[in-house]
């Protein structure tokens, strides 16, 4: 989704097609991801300006099930 400029157009994007299988959609919130493949490092951080602050730590979570061999997977709630 690297073409969305913020994340109502990855919303509007994907809502759709989660709708047309009969399951509800709702965006709780936005941030960041810095993933450098290379140093085995993601980290986590800031918000959107239109759905406020995800919940980062969730996000963490899967992010380190999915890259189970990264050496850093954090989060930050500064920064935009």
């Amino acid at each position: 989704y690297s073409s969305a400029e913020y994340h109502g157009d990855i919303y509007d994007q994907v809502a759709p097609a989660i709708e047309s299988r009969k399951m509800d959609c709702e965006c709780v919130g936005g941030g960041r991801i810095r993933h450098e493949p290379d140093k085995k490092s993601i980290l986590v951080y800031g918000y959107s300006q239109g759905y406020g602050k995800a919940d980062h730590g969730i996000t963490v979570e899967l992010l380190k099930k999915k890259y189970s061999d990264y050496a850093s997977i954090t989060y930050s709630n500064d920064g935009y």
